[in-house]
């Protein structure tokens, strides 16, 4: 009988959850929710039960959610209604008989008066309904992704230089596939009831920092510009955002120079078994070529679906 489901199937990290816990379960106890299972066509192939499901359907979630005794609920899009999807979800979980849900919120120290639109205040609304809906429940709290760090220095720093907010703070940035795989211990593995990790990689950087590193890697100075929010929004609209983009990518930015993400638990190198993949290597292997023209960044690094749908920024993209 299936009994690990994982939201937002056809999405960047519902889809790399899967393809993890594969390699732990067989296809058979697995399952994944999306709006158009014909987009998981690839998971299907796999033997993955792909149910159709939409965080807006309540009684669709609860014909989905049967025979489940697990559920990764992947985060909804950011400025879409992400209180009452996620409402939804834990709602119909527990009205299908689902005892457990693993849920994937930004990290938020305990005491910062940090705020980042359209993700802090709606995390903070799931664990709270998590904790007072009698079901199991575990956080994997997320740093900002590796694979964004060019987006937040936009264009081709090994010619502009990193442009960025003035700031010294860092953030222990992880890998989108190794989050997913951490998901999938989570899942797989007992001993993870009603408790928090927070899956910091590292070692944490800063916007200096990685100047530093691409100048070791490409063997010429590249400088940390610090610029204003208004010229920064202006930098990453030339390197091909779109202006509400540019926006969100601010306020992460401005999360990264608070320290917001600067810490270290070693969650992640726990539930991985290895050491994390660390920001220099990770820029080593993505500016490996001379450069990155504005068309290639721009297409390496637009929005991406978070759960099933359109591709748009999701509240724990950057």
């Amino acid at each position: 009988m299936t009994r690990i489901l994982v939201t937002g199937a056809t999405g960047n990290i519902g889809r790399m959850t899967l393809q993890h816990l594969l390699k732990r379960l067989p296809a058979s106890d697995l399952a994944g929710l999306a709006r158009d299972p014909a987009k998981a066509a690839d998971l299907s192939g796999e033997g993955i039960e792909i149910r159709q499901g939409d965080y807006l359907d309540y009684e669709g979630l609860v014909r989905a959610f049967q025979g489940i005794e697990k559920v990764m609920l992947v985060s909804a899009t950011a400025f879409t209604d992400r209180n009452t999807q996620h409402q939804n979800v834990i709602g119909a979980a527990k009205q299908a008989g689902v005892r457990h849900i693993v849920y994937m919120p930004i990290i938020h120290k305990a005491g910062s008066a940090f705020h980042l639109p359209q993700v802090t205040d709606e995390d903070r609304f799931v664990e709270e309904r998590l904790k007072a809906s009698g079901l199991i429940y575990t956080l994997v709290c997320h740093p900002p992704f590796l694979e964004t760090v060019v987006s937040y220095i936009g264009g081709n720093p090994l010619v502009t230089g990193v442009v960025a907010p003035a700031g010294a703070g860092k953030a222990g940035y992880a890998l989108r596939d190794e989050l997913a795989e951490a998901h999938a211990v989570v899942l797989s593995e007992a001993g993870h009831e009603n408790k928090a990790y927070a899956l910091y990689g590292g070692p944490a950087v800063s916007f200096a920092d990685v100047a530093r590193i691409l100048s070791d890697i490409s063997g010429k100075p590249v400088p940390f510009n610090a610029v204003s929010d208004q010229d920064y929004i202006a930098h990453l609209m030339a390197a091909g955002l779109p202006e509400p983009a540019a926006g969100f990518v601010l306020a992460w930015a401005h999360g990264i120079n608070a320290g917001e993400w600067d810490g270290r638990t070693g969650d992640l190198e726990t539930l991985l078994g290895r050491k994390p993949t660390t920001p220099t290597a990770f820029l080593r292997a993505s500016y490996a070529v001379p450069q990155l023209d504005t068309e290639t960044w721009s297409s390496r690094f637009q929005p991406h679906q978070t759960a099933d749908g359109p591709a748009q920024w999701p509240a724990s993209c950057l």
